[in-house]
């Protein structure tokens, strides 16, 4: 078929990365022996490969490890933005951390954004870095008096920014709080030269390679970690870079995570953008920024967060952000789309430092709330620091044993009741869909020999069925109409359509249904 019958106007037919189409990645293969490292990194995003980088510069021997392809995570589909102003933060966290604990948290993020500009001149990277100024404005009466209130905890704890009445974008703002200086840039060209320094410098990095649930002693107090295929790497340090912990600890992280999905346009504006990046303080979230693409400048139009798995219509966000692009500014063209996952803490406030006190040379780093540029740059020098014994003032501000009463609690009980509901609902929904009623392109929940079941009909028309049941802790996923994937409404665990896993907390494919795709009925 030519037209997909469920894509609309300009809109690309298919997602895609226009940081991951604009970047040569390097390839590297599966580790298939057992091996000895000083420090070995789960995770080849930008939070693993800035600390492989950081430690290699110390001289520390380190070996990076990637369940999947490098750099096809979250760090590939972010809006890129380098900034302390982390939208509604401040405010909040005087509540729950203290006066000193917010300052600590502006200072820790300013530190991190100077790293990375510093890091850019010196290696002379070329990545599209650019000072911009951010806004966090309000769309609404309701919004304006939080965004009053944010303004009243930048001015009590001292945080350089200003107050504005107006935007130069003809958006609906009701007034803003600008914060100068901060920035922008292209995040994969920044982190594989950042890679390419840990490979030139003792470093290894391995792609296809799963670790097991288990971190075990060993005699010297080393750490056995072990592949699903049984190879073994023995270091003195283990971080976990990516999303979930590749190992628990007993800390119960898919408790007090939740996972998150937002939306990217790439327009070509028919107006001209004034500079600047722009969220709002409201929902939906509306974000903007600009960047360059074959000479010529796109805007980056982002939002519409949803739980992971809670949105029946994902391609309905991509035309909501159309439609506010082209009020905005106008569209020539849209040359891509893309979407993303991050987890939130129970707080919002990252988990980085060690995973529990039980295991004090496992280190994690994760729940960065879409603000993962900055607060990867802080994990890896944080980290860094706990490896090589150095004295890091942030430690116990993020530290992931930490539990804020106020609001921990209240959302420890919302996100593991919502937990509950879904699966129940999960296992009695009514099904009434047919594999023989799906067209090529489509997916959904089917009935197949009278039970539930995954369906997909690809382009050629081959079906592909798959058990619906997540791998992780046995809720059922739900079809993701633009991704074309099988999300969990539960801890956010992904699978392409053929069943593989996209994302975690799952390490387990779903299970097929059929040893071959079939043809469509004639």
């Amino acid at each position: 078929m030519e037209d997909n019958p469920f894509m609309s106007g300009g809109l690309p037919r298919f997602p895609e990365s226009m940081w991951r189409q604009t970047t040569s990645l390097p390839n590297f293969g599966k580790l298939n022996e057992d091996m000895e490292t000083e420090v070995a990194v789960v995770g080849a995003g930008i939070t693993g490969i800035t600390t492989a980088y950081l430690l290699a510069q110390a001289g520390v021997k380190v070996t990076i490890l990637e369940a999947g392809t490098i750099l096809d995570g979250t760090t590939g589909y972010t809006t890129a933005k380098i900034t302390a102003q982390h939208g509604l933060i401040y405010d909040k966290l005087m509540n729950h951390f203290g006066e000193e604990g917010a300052k600590l948290y502006f200072e820790a993020n300013e530190e991190a954004l100077r790293w990375i500009a510093e890091t850019v001149k010196e290696r002379k990277i070329e990545c599209q870095f650019q000072p911009e100024d951010a806004y966090l404005y309000a769309d609404s009466d309701e919004q304006l008096h939080k965004l009053e209130a944010e303004w009243r905890a930048y001015e009590r704890l001292g945080l350089p920014a200003e107050w504005r009445d107006s935007l130069d974008l003809p958006l609906q703002a009701k007034g803003a709080i600008l914060m100068k200086n901060q920035a922008q840039f292209h995040p994969l060209h920044f982190v594989t030269e950042l890679l390419a320094y840990v490979t030139s410098h003792g470093g290894a990095a391995y792609e296809k390679t799963t670790l097991q649930d288990a971190a075990e002693p060993e005699p010297d107090g080393r750490l056995r970690l072990t592949t699903e295929d049984g190879r073994h790497i023995v270091c003195r340090h283990a971080v976990s870079a990516s999303h979930y912990p590749f190992f628990d600890g007993r800390g119960l992280f898919f408790t007090r995570l939740h996972a998150e999905r937002s939306y990217v346009v790439a327009i070509e504006p028919e107006k001209e953008y004034p500079g600047g990046m722009y969220i709002n303080s409201g929902s939906p979230t509306r974000s903007l920024r600009s960047a360059e693409l074959n000479g010529k400048q796109v805007v980056l139009v982002g939002g519409e967060s949803h739980k992971t798995g809670k949105n029946d219509c994902t391609i309905q966000s991509y035309e909501t952000l159309e439609k506010f692009g082209r009020n905005v500014l106008g569209i020539r063209s849209i040359p891509f789309r893309w979407s993303a996952q991050d987890l939130v803490t129970l707080d919002g406030v990252p988990y980085i430092g060690r995973i529990t006190s039980n295991h004090p040379n496992i280190y994690l780093a994760t729940g960065f709330y879409k603000w993962g540029m900055t607060t990867s740059a802080l994990s890896a020098m944080m980290i860094r620091d706990l490896i090589l014994e150095k004295e890091n003032r942030y430690t116990e501000l993020f530290t992931p044993s930490r539990f804020k009463a106020d609001p921990s609690i209240k959302h420890f009980v919302t996100q593991n009741a919502d937990v509950a509901k879904e699966f129940v609902t999960g296992k009695i929904e009514l099904v009434h869909l047919k594999p023989e009623d799906l067209v090529p392109g489509q997916g959904g929940v089917v009935k197949h020999q009278g039970k539930r079941a995954g369906a997909y009909r690809d382009e050629d028309g081959l079906l592909y069925l798959v058990d619906t049941t997540c791998t992780h802790m046995g809720c059922e996923v739900k079809w993701n109409e633009a991704e074309h994937s099988w999300d969990c409404p539960c801890h956010g665990s992904r699978f392409d359509y053929k069943g593989e896993v996209i994302e975690g907390p799952a390490t387990e494919s779903l299970p097929r249904l059929r040893r071959q795709p079939e043809q469509a009925p004639s």
